[in-house]
């Protein structure tokens, strides 16, 4: 293993020579995917939980086509499906976007994650005490005011645990990422086993970034739970 990673340290974590690869590629997916699906997330969540069928059934309908197909499906029909049409080709924007790989697998992880974490957030936002929303209410707060303020802050940090939780499995989910040539941390192991043939070490050092990467996020998000959620913890009372 040692032998293989010091042949292609460099491809496993930032460059393969002409463009970045391995695990800067890999953190760039990651980032920018959970970024966008978080962002997309909290608006969609809102209207996911609201009482007006127009708003919330085409969230409700987003959800479950994302949720239930394979995301390596998704990725395929963005990838390859979207440039086989022809108003794609004929558009120069939408054919300089659907033929990068990297755009692709960008727009298919923030898509899927974005369905998960939409459902996670309206779960939350379903268990807020009823009492913190009369409380709003009772002080006169709009309902952008209260959400803005009340729901949402409370919301986000209740759904901390899960949302750690879609973070990993999307961070095991950019492995897919090479069906679209993009050269993240499994497409350089693969490229190593192919000139190497030793495939316990190409894709043990694979799963060693990776395992790293997952430990370094559980941290993090073990950090924020134990400031963030720090109110919810019962109080011990003091010995006497």
């Amino acid at each position: 293993m040692f032998q293989v990673f010091a042949e292609f340290w460099r491809p496993f974590l930032y460059s393969d020579g002409m463009r970045a690869s391995g695990l800067v590629v890999t953190l760039w997916l990651l980032a920018l995917s959970i970024a966008l699906g978080f962002c997309a997330a909290v608006p969609l969540a809102c209207a996911r939980v609201s009482k007006k069928k127009w708003l919330s059934t085409p969230v409700r309908l987003y959800t479950y086509v994302f949720r239930g197909t394979p995301l390596y499906v998704q990725l395929l029909l963005l990838y390859t499906g979207m440039y086989s049409l022809e108003f794609v080709r004929t558009q120069s924007l939408l054919e300089a976007f659907f033929k990068s790989g990297f755009n692709c697998a960008i727009l298919a992880f923030a898509l899927n994650t974005c369905a998960y974490t939409t459902e996670i957030f309206a779960g939350a936002i379903r268990a807020i005490p009823h009492g913190e929303v009369e409380a709003a209410r009772v002080y006169g707060m709009s309902t952008f005011t209260m959400y803005r303020r009340i729901v949402l802050p409370s919301a986000l940090r209740r759904a901390l645990p899960l949302y750690s939780n879609e973070v990993i499995l999307m961070l095991h989910a950019t492995t897919v990422a090479f069906t679209a040539t993009v050269p993240d941390i499994l497409k350089v192991a693969r490229d190593a086993n192919s000139a190497t043939y030793q495939s316990f070490d190409s894709f043990g050092i694979a799963a060693l970034l990776y395992l790293a990467i997952s430990f370094a996020l559980v941290a993090l998000f073990r950090k924020a739970e134990r400031k963030w959620l720090a109110y919810l913890r019962p109080v011990q009372a003091s010995a006497r």
